[in-house]
């Protein structure tokens, strides 16, 4: 399990997370909220990216600012927003930095980091261009190959920011799949914009101008009030078949 308590961290003078409270369980939580509610600042205070002003983050109990950084690396893998690239590195190897945690800077890639590498490139489709320069790949392949690389770290918890972004909708769906399959074994938290694919998760986080509005299961009434609330009435939360969808309410 890992945690924010109290958690408010402050990007030059403006406090973007203003007393976050929540707790993120095994399974697959999205976090979701209006632009500027703080959701990728979260992710990079849970990632131990982001030093906080005041309350912090604990890991299985355990402050994060407590676990060596090696460990922490091990236990904890966060995929970033996709920038523009120019790395030269070929796929394959963005994909085998996810072992450093396990290998240290030096280490050699030993036979069980080569199959980490293998399996988490399978998983998200993008092994047939293992051997091309991530610089000359589309936004959409970019993506896929920055997610192995969370994926081979094999930690418990991974914490992705807008993982859909640049994917085509299959892709998407894919993703959805396998946060889901990750998720029976894992702590998955994931920003998310697509508020759809958010309804997909077991347990959605709400977010507005930095502090918690809502947590709870995707099917929780009061959850969904509370999204047609921050997102001020402009979206309805609504039954589909077995689950959710969101509906733009336009008059």
């Amino acid at each position: 399990m890992i945690e924010a308590r109290g958690l408010q961290v402050r990007l030059g003078r403006r406090a973007v997370l203003q007393g976050v409270d929540a707790v993120f369980p095994p399974g697959w939580t999205a976090v979701v909220g209006p632009n500027g509610a703080g959701k990728s600042t979260l992710l990079r205070a849970l990632a131990g990216l982001l030093p906080p002003e005041s309350g912090g983050v604990r890991l299985d109990g355990r402050t994060l600012a407590d676990w060596p950084a090696r460990e922490r690396g091990q236990r904890i893998a966060w995929m970033a927003q996709v920038t523009e690239s120019v790395s030269d590195l070929s796929a394959r190897d963005v994909v085998m930095l996810g072992r450093i945690p396990h290998l240290g800077l030096v280490g050699a890639p030993r036979p069980q980091d080569e199959a980490a590498v293998e399996a988490a490139m399978r998983s998200t489709e993008c092994q047939d261009w293992a051997h091309r320069p991530l610089s000359e790949l589309s936004g959409g392949e970019r993506q896929r190959v920055l997610l192995a690389r969370a994926l081979a770290v094999q930690a418990p918890v991974l914490l992705l920011d807008e993982p859909t972004a640049h994917l085509d909708p299959p892709h998407q769906v894919a993703l959805v799949r396998l946060c889901r399959a990750l998720a029976r074994d894992q702590v998955v938290v994931s920003v998310l914009h697509d508020l759809n694919l958010a309804l997909q998760a077991d347990r959605l986080l709400v977010l507005r101008d930095g502090r918690t509005v809502a947590q709870g299961l995707r099917d929780d009434p009061s959850l969904h009030r509370a999204m047609e609330t921050v997102f001020d009435g402009s979206i309805r939360v609504q039954a589909a078949g077995d689950g959710w969808i969101t509906v733009p309410q336009v008059d």
